[in-house]
C-alpha cells in the first residue's frame, strides 16, 4: 500500500539562498529530501509590474506530521515578501514514503 507524503514546491532567487533554506529544512528533520530542480525562468505580474527572472526551484519532501512545520520553516525564512509556497499531497511507494516518514521523526531524548 502506498503511503502520503507532501510535497512542497518554491522558488528562490539565487543558490545562495536556495541551498541555506534546503539546509535548515534538512538540519531541522522537517523533510526528508530537497531536490533542487535548478535555475528556471519565470515571469510573473509583481505589484503592477510585468517582471521576468531567473529563480532556483527546490522541491522538498516530508511526512504530513511535519508538513505545518516545514510550511512555517520556509515562510519564515524565505528571503521574498511573499514567497511561492505551493503544497501538494501524493501517494509515495512503500519504501519510499516509509523512508520519508523515518528521516522526519523527531528525535527521542531520553
Amino acid at each position: 500500500m502506498n503511503v502520503p507524503v507532501i510535497l512542497f514546491l518554491t522558488t528562490l532567487p539565487d543558490a545562495a539562498s536556495a541551498s541555506a533554506l534546503a539546509q535548515a529544512a534538512l538540519e531541522a528533520r522537517l523533510a526528508a529530501c530537497v531536490t533542487n530542480l535548478g535555475t528556471v525562468s519565470s515571469q510573473y505580474h509583481w505589484k503592477g509590474v510585468l517582471e521576468s527572472s531567473q529563480e532556483v526551484q527546490l522541491l522538498f519532501k516530508t511526512s504530513v506530521a511535519r508538513s505545518d512545520e516545514l510550511q512555517r520553516l520556509i515562510d519564515e525564512q524565505h528571503p521574498y515578501e511573499t514567497p511561492e509556497i505551493l503544497v501538494w499531497q501524493a501517494d509515495a511507494s512503500p519504501g519510499y514514503g516509509q523512508w520519508v516518514n523515518e528521516e522526519t521523526q523527531r528525535p527521542l531524548h531520553v
